[in-house]
């Protein structure tokens, strides 16, 4: 009788509150956002980008990872050269991206959320996609139009892209000192979790925020180019360099435009910083644009935590916490070289995506530890309950739920590359061929090059897998 009664009770307390969530499925309560995306990984690093899609779970719209689903298909599609198809999925991906932000413009309640995640953790609150995110849904995007002939379209959504590291630029230091007032308010303390959570300094690197992202600006300012809008391309490789400032072809093409638009006052200040422009030696000569993107950006990892909190009567109590965290340090891979003619050329890092995410999920950290404090004494109070109602059984059956359910949100867009590098050179116009070494593999890319106008090549480099794609902008 009276295990029946603590099993009705316990089961009552969590259907209730998922029921009002139909977002969350019993999988992901379970099972870590990153156990999931595993065998998709292993297919992604196989090249085999079909059968990674196939292993994708299927959410509803409903689910609260659904627009996460849709980032995870849409890349995999580009990667599979599916560039329509990839299309329509970002398109949607963004349309759910744009009613997360209408919803936080006129703050609609997500209290049947809360209340999920309270009896279960953070993987019931839909996934709000992080503005490094954001900006690379828009750059692939971009590159979906431009693989379809339609510059017009990618110039749109490098507009888009660059909108949403300007937003998150005006918003950063409010959301963070927000976060950090609502930790404080909990009452947990922000030094007891640096003292124990695992550092990810060496993952961070020297990443200013999580947001600003020099890729998605040096894209920009390569389509404006193409374009002819020569003062737009300068302004954001202008922003692109304030953020890599250490990429020579970068500095190349501040001093190149400075020099061409009569930017005297910048051109003084970037040739004390860089040197002078070098001058390409020849005439009719054209440009080769090549972004290569290496293997596969970590997955967030579960760490266990006993952290204290501060209670109503001033005394401290140690709970259980289970938080995500970015592991290791950032892997080294070989230098990849492209030849043209007699004249060699180093692949040189203009984006380490996995910086971005480590530094994002560093400045979520107050804002993740203020659900889990909610969480783990709601949780706590439960176990009281059944405690008080259903004796020792009520008891064991609520801690083992407890534990179970304590999961913490590994959720994150898990098929994006870990690192992007770019490559610039100036060749003589017409056939060329490139020899590639890259990952250990010889390679020959054979590229039209047409007067003053930019060829563009994009290299996936995952894994075993290595293959390119090139256009005439």
């Amino acid at each position: 009788m009276i295990k029946s009664l603590a099993k009705r009770i316990l089961v009552t307390a969590i259907f209730a509150a998922l029921s009002g969530c139909s977002s969350l499925q019993f999988t992901d309560i379970f099972q870590g956002y990153n156990s999931q995306m595993k065998s998709v990984k292993a297919a992604q690093r196989q090249g085999d980008f079909v059968k990674a899609q196939s292993l994708l779970n299927e959410r509803s719209v409903s689910n609260s990872s659904y627009v996460l689903g849709l980032l995870e298909r849409g890349r995999l599609e580009f990667l599979a050269n599916n560039w329509s198809a990839s299309q329509q999925t970002f398109a949607q991906a963004y349309i759910e991206v744009e009613e997360q932000r209408n919803k936080a413009k006129i703050q609609i309640s997500k209290g049947f959320e809360k209340l999920g995640a309270v009896v279960s953790n953070d993987n019931a609150i839909s996934y709000q996609v992080p503005y490094y995110e954001q900006s690379m849904l828009h750059s692939y995007q971009a590159l979906n139009y431009l693989f379809q002939h339609d510059l017009e379209g990618a110039l749109v959504e490098i507009r888009r892209a660059n909108l949403v590291q300007e937003n998150a630029l005006k918003a950063y230091e409010q959301e963070i000192h927000q976060a950090q007032n609502e930790l404080y308010n909990s009452g947990m303390s922000k030094d007891s979790l640096a003292s124990t959570y695992p550092s990810m300094a060496d993952t961070i690197g020297q990443v200013k925020n999580g947001f600003q992202n020099a890729f998605t600006f040096y894209l920009s300012g390569i389509f404006y180019e193409a374009s002819g809008a020569l003062n737009d391309a300068y302004i954001d490789y202008k922003r692109a360099i304030e953020i890599y400032p250490e990429n020579p072809y970068l500095q190349q093409d501040i001093l190149r435009l400075a020099t061409r638009l009569g930017m005297q006052d910048d051109l003084v200040n970037f040739q004390q910083r860089f040197g002078k422009y070098q001058t390409p030696r020849g005439n009719g000569q054209g440009q080769i644009v090549v972004l290569i993107e290496k293997d596969i950006v970590n997955s967030k990892q579960d760490v266990g935590l006993n952290l204290p909190v501060g209670r109503s009567n001033g005394g401290l109590k140690f709970f259980s916490f289970s938080l995500p965290v970015y592991q290791g340090t950032l892997p080294h891979y070989s230098q990849s070289t492209f030849k043209s003619a007699d004249k060699t050329y180093q692949a040189n890092e203009i984006v380490r995506i996995q910086s971005l995410a480590a530094k994002d999920l560093q400045e979520q950290l107050p804002s993740l530890l203020t659900r889990q404090v909610v969480r783990v004494v709601a949780k706590e109070q439960m176990r009281q309950k059944l405690s008080r109602e259903a004796g020792d059984v009520g008891n064991i059956l609520a801690s083992i739920y407890n534990i179970a359910s304590e999961r913490a949100d590994t959720r994150s867009w898990s098929t994006l590359p870990d690192q992007v590098n770019i490559v610039r050179m100036n060749v003589p116009v017409g056939e060329q061929t490139l020899q590639v070494q890259i990952n250990g593999q010889q390679k020959s890319i054979a590229v039209k090059v047409q007067a003053n106008r930019i060829t563009l090549i994009k290299f996936s480099a995952i894994g075993s897998y290595t293959e390119y794609q090139t256009i005439n902008l």
